[in-house]
């Protein structure tokens, strides 16, 4: 049963690859105290996150999917490497494997909460908003690392990740008619050295090879913007995910347990807050 409160309240889930598990967590600790979101967006991974809540399914099952059913192991199985127009990876099997996650090629209409997630235009630079069509289809240009994946041709704009415009899309919420908005965001408050970039042999042990060099071109971006994204927020929350590495997906039960940690710090101020209106 939802938090009985006169206001609308609006979850933005940001980016940050692995780390954006730690959302899991987070809708864990909201979820249980009765904190039910009018309207969920979604950057990246926090597009991903946030649709699978938004088809209806909890936390605890959303956590049971990550744990149990998705082979993480077996994952650069699913990269159909590609000679490289616009990526590396294709992206025809990740689309697979996101239909496959959330239950089908689902339409947003079809969604039980109002959803939406934020891609780049890479040919304008501009956020586009996705939050109509093929759900699958908009995460897979919400996620789309430029050069790594190739750009996602989606009705009728050329797209790559949301996190290059809009880390966490909190005006976004606004925008669907949120009066109170939680955001979520999971990036490290310092950027993360790139391997091999401490030594020689640091440099020996890691791979430092252009995804490292596009991941880091990415987050160094983000940096200049989040300040920017996290203003309109009236609750921000802010899992300690920092010490884990952005592919660290392995550690899924870390990262819910940062979520829980984060979320239950915050839930008293967001509580304050819907209990006055």
């Amino acid at each position: 049963m939802g938090l009985k409160t006169g206001k609308k309240i609006g979850l933005a889930l940001g980016s940050g690859s692995a780390r954006g598990l730690a959302h899991v967590g987070v809708l864990k600790v909201l979820e249980r105290a009765g904190v039910t979101p009018s309207f969920i967006t979604g950057t990246s991974a926090g597009a991903l996150i946030g649709a699978l809540y938004a088809r209806g399914q909890s936390a605890a099952q959303i956590e049971d999917l990550i744990l149990e059913q998705i082979d993480w192991k077996k994952m650069p199985r699913l990269f159909d490497l590609t000679l490289p127009r616009t990526g590396f990876i294709a992206g025809r099997r990740l689309i697979n494997l996101i239909k496959q996650i959330i239950g089908g090629d689902v339409d947003f209409a079809d969604l039980d909460i109002p959803f939406a997630c934020v891609a780049t235009d890479i040919d304008t630079g501009y956020e586009v908003v996705l939050n109509r069509g093929s759900v699958a289809e908009a995460i897979r240009a919400s996620i789309s690392i430029p050069v790594i994946f190739s750009v996602a041709n989606h009705q009728g704009r050329r797209l790559v990740d949301g996190s290059l415009t809009t880390a966490v899309p909190v005006s976004l919420a606004r925008e669907l008619g949120a009066d109170y908005v939680i955001a979520v965001n999971v990036l490290p408050e310092k950027l993360e050295a790139l391997p091999g970039s401490v030594s020689k042999v640091a440099a020996h042990r890691a791979v430092h090879n252009i995804f490292n060099v596009i991941l880091q071109s990415i987050y160094i971006t983000i940096h200049q913007q989040i300040e920017v994204c996290l203003a309109g927020a009236d609750c921000v929350i802010k899992p300690d995910v920092g010490y884990i590495g952005s592919g660290d997906f392995l550690r899924a039960r870390e990262l819910f347990l940062e979520g829980e940690a984060a979320a239950m710090a915050a839930l008293p101020e967001i509580k304050h807050w819907l209990a006055g209106s």
